[in-house]
């Protein structure tokens, strides 16, 4: 407990997942969150107790952005700890048939947001003297997965600039992270199987040790990054995958 005592983080995309898992371990080893999604904050930062702050963002606008930044800043003084985890599955298609407007609406989300958190995130982590980001990518980054090219496209840039940005900010104190899950456990991966238990069977079987992760397992991860124990750790993208990426 208390590895992150003391700490100002923010986690997106907080509403359910892998965002509310991160915020609550966060919570629990004693940092001081802001949790932010574009519905549902406010009752999520109801539930993580006085040591949260809810903004109402949308992760695409620039402006919102902004304003979760400042109210951080304002709030507490600082910025130590940003977690990019909002994001979108996406409609599947074919490359060739994939709808123009759905490419733009995924890569807004996972890709822009992302971009636009470290933009703004960064100078506020250097006026705090350095600190961890660390940005939810997949293991649809790492390797192929057909129908879905506008998910991998913005997935597999999230570690790019993941890397980018470790390169330019590493003797200044601030750590890049990327995190690569594979398929857990959430509402997200709930709504691909229909809630079919066969077909929640089905995606356990992808992984090798023959079942799905949990959001406490990615949250796991994001402790480790987040904290000091990971000072000699920048510009990685760790699976997080149950051996998925070995096969």
């Amino acid at each position: 407990m208390d590895r992150l005592k003391g700490k100002i983080a923010i986690v997106t995309g907080t509403g359910s997942g892998i965002g509310r898992a991160i915020a609550q371990r966060f919570v629990d080893e004693g940092a001081s969150v802001v949790v932010a999604d574009i519905a549902g904050a406010e009752e999520e930062a109801a539930k993580l107790g006085k040591a949260t702050v809810a903004c109402t963002i949308g992760v695409s606008c620039s402006a919102d952005i902004q304003a979760m930044i400042r109210t951080t800043t304002e709030r507490f003084g600082r910025l130590d700890i940003l977690v990019n985890n909002a994001g979108v599955e996406s409609k599947q298609a074919p490359t060739a048939d994939y709808a123009e407007d759905e490419f733009d609406r995924v890569i807004a989300i996972n890709l822009r947001g992302v971009f636009l958190g470290m933009q703004y995130g960064i100078p506020a982590l250097l006026a705090s003297g350095g600190g961890s980001i660390i940005n939810m990518a997949s293991i649809a980054a790492l390797v192929g997965f057909p129908t879905a090219v506008a998910y991998t496209a913005s997935k597999g840039s999230v570690i790019q600039m993941t890397k980018t940005a470790a390169l330019e900010y590493a003797i200044q104190n601030v750590r890049m992270n990327a995190i690569c899950p594979g398929v857990i456990w959430t509402p997200m991966v709930e709504r691909f199987t229909g809630g079919s238990a066969a077909a929640r069977e089905q995606f356990a079987q992808i992984e090798p040790v023959k079942r799905m992760g949990t959001p406490k397992e990615i949250a796991a991860m994001a402790l480790f990054m987040a904290s000091d124990e990971a000072s000699f750790v920048t510009g990685t993208a760790l699976p997080v995958a149950g051996g998925y990426v070995a096969q």
